[in-house]
């Protein structure tokens, strides 16, 4: 089956079908670019999914991919990111092997076609030359025939009419003579045309056509065959990758297999442990009898009428209530006024001084932490404490391991100067020998605070203990302690906190100094910016415009101390106020 013997009159059609042979090639050339496109543009979204939820650096979202959950959605956005990568080969292999290939291919097979085509014409119009002389030399030889014949009976009428002289019979005998010899001169012409003609058309349609077709249908097969073999790497780029891809897939299995719920919940209870303990059940207070005192204060005479004191961390003394519940105050503790209880609250030292720590954990509260966590619940600051001591080890192994290879430096330009100054690493290693000092003494401090911190929590096998034991007054730490051990886990203070401090700290004389204490003169006024709800004890509520009178300027904690009348003061966030004050008043200045 060859397009030259069976096709050899359609070189038009064949030549469109070359031509739409062509331009398949190019629409798939034009498919495979797209589909590229579309690859890179999925592994790039996928890309761009997997880096938005990536965890950012130095942020609380990367502590959260602690837990096992967090751990497997993140290792799932890293096996994205090779799954996306994948995508990106797909597109590479598809541009080299298929679209850049066959883009060169269609230019050769433009090139070989339009050759084989012009050949093809360049024969057709050879024959239809040699068909032409044919044609011409035909005519020649039917004028020249009919020309003899008139001639010939020209003659014949001559030699017949008597009344006509012999010479002119004469010459149109030679008339007729000379064009019967140019007849058959032509009829040999035509003769020999002819069989060139055949000759040359035979050739033509048996040889030259065949040939060229047959390099048109060779070429054509070929292309066949190459669009195929493009299909086939088509496919083949895509089975490359599946291995890769299924590893990828498999990935993400094995870490989802690895979420484990009961270490998660473990890691919750770690996070989040205050090392607190529950809070003890609430003891009966008889207001039948006005004069008898409540069970608190009667076992704290008690310890003092016998001389004995408390056990530190008493297993029946009243626990605290928060964070889930709040005191419920005595119809008389209703009733009194919230100025009352302040002033009665402020005519002790001691209490002056837990109640400046208390506006110190209010401040911790909103943002400012102390460097040894006292803000923090006991279990939660030891390990905030370890993980700052482990923060600390690592910069002074950091720094040890500069100052070795510096020494080591030093040596080396010691025993080869030409290599370099061994004194110029000096001052660098005075500096590393201060800098790790400082980081050992950071390191110390911080140890000590542990140490502090750990000796306070229970242990597993001990009794509970409980926050609301007495301290001895000896102490140093009591009165340190007493911001401390009023603070709830989120950094709130209770009011029966307040009450057990005023019930541990012994009275003294010293305290009458504070019974007749004058109240503190106005410095200036204040308005409200936002309202505030003063919940803790000693703060006092505010509305958004109120008026009020300033007693006290902040101090540097963030907190200024105001007065609504005789009987209601307290402190407010300085940020929530516009304060006026006084410029007759000492330090005069105005906080906006």
């Amino acid at each position: 089956m060859s397009w030259g013997t069976e096709l050899w009159d359609q070189f038009d059609n064949l030549e469109k079908h070359t031509q739409w042979g062509i331009d398949v090639l190019e629409k798939y050339i034009k498919f495979v670019k797209e589909r590229t496109e579309i690859e890179l543009s999925y592994a790039k979204q996928l890309r761009n999914l997997s880096k938005k939820y990536q965890p950012k650096k130095n942020s609380k979202e990367e502590e959260e991919y602690r837990y096992t959950s967090t751990r497997a959605f993140l290792a799932t956005l890293n096996e994205m990111n090779d799954y996306a990568g994948q995508h990106e080969v797909i597109s590479e292999n598809m541009t080299s092997l298929i679209t850049g290939e066959l883009t060169r291919y269609v230019q050769e097979l433009k090139q070989e076609r339009k050759s084989h085509f012009h050949d093809g014409r360049k024969a057709q119009q050879h024959i239809e030359t040699c068909w032409k002389q044919l044609e011409a030399s035909k005519r020649r030889f039917e004028r020249d025939c009919k020309e003899a014949d008139r001639a010939q009976q020209y003659f014949e009428k001559m030699d017949a009419d008597i009344n006509v002289t012999k010479a002119d019979v004469e010459k149109a005998r030679q008339q007729a003579q000379l064009r019967h010899q140019m007849a058959e001169d032509s009829k040999a012409e035509y003769s020999s045309t002819l069989q060139k003609f055949n000759s040359e058309q035979h050739e033509h349609y048996y040889t030259h056509i065949p040939n060229i077709f047959q390099k048109i249908q060779e070429m054509e097969e070929r292309r066949i065959v190459r669009i195929g073999e493009s299909m086939k790497t088509f496919a083949e780029v895509d089975r490359q990758v599946i291995p890769i891809i299924g590893k990828c897939l498999d990935e993400i299995t094995k870490a989802a297999e690895s979420v484990d719920h009961k270490n998660d919940s473990q890691m919750v209870i770690e996070a989040f442990k205050s090392g607190f303990e529950p809070p003890g059940d609430i003891e009966f207070e008889d207001f039948t009898q006005p004069m008898k005192r409540t069970v608190s204060e009667s076992s704290l005479s008690n310890s003092r009428g016998d001389g004995k004191s408390e056990p530190k961390f008493g297993g029946k003394s009243k626990g605290k209530l928060w964070p889930f519940i709040k005191k419920n105050k005595s119809p008389k503790q209703q009733k009194e006024p919230l100025s009352h209880r302040f002033n009665e609250f402020m005519t002790s030292k001691p209490k002056i001084h837990c109640f400046r720590s208390l506006k110190r954990g209010l401040s911790l509260k909103l943002g400012a932490g102390p460097e040894d966590f006292s803000n923090l619940p006991p279990e939660q600051r030891r390990k905030k404490l370890q993980q700052k001591v482990d923060e600390l080890n690592k910069d002074i192994q950091k720094e040890l391991d500069q100052r070795d290879a510096l020494t080591k430096m030093k040596d080396v330009y010691i025993k080869n100067p030409q290599m370099g100054d061994a004194a110029s690493v000096d001052h660098r290693l005075s500096e590393l020998a201060q800098n790790i000092e400082k980081l050992r003494l950071e390191v110390q401090k911080f140890e000590g605070w542990l140490a502090e911190v750990e000796g306070r929590l229970p242990a597993r096998n001990e009794q509970p203990r409980r926050q609301s034991g007495m301290y001895e007054p000896q102490n140093p730490s009591a009165v340190n302690s007493c911001a401390q051990d009023r603070e709830s886990p989120d950094g709130s203070y209770t009011e029966e906190q307040s009450q057990e401090t005023e019930m541990k700290v012994p009275a003294t004389d010293f305290d009458d100094e504070f019974d007749d204490e004058e109240p503190l003169p106005t410095i200036g006024t204040c308005k409200a910016l936002y309202t505030f709800e003063g919940q803790n004890e000693g703060t006092i509520s505010v509305a958004e415009g109120e008026m009020l009178y300033v007693i006290e300027e902040d101090k540097g904690d963030g907190w200024t101390r105001i007065r609504r009348n005789e009987d209601e003061e307290g402190y407010v966030p300085t940020s929530y106020v516009e304060v006026y004050l006084d410029k007759n008043a000492k330090g005069a200045m105005t906080y906006i």
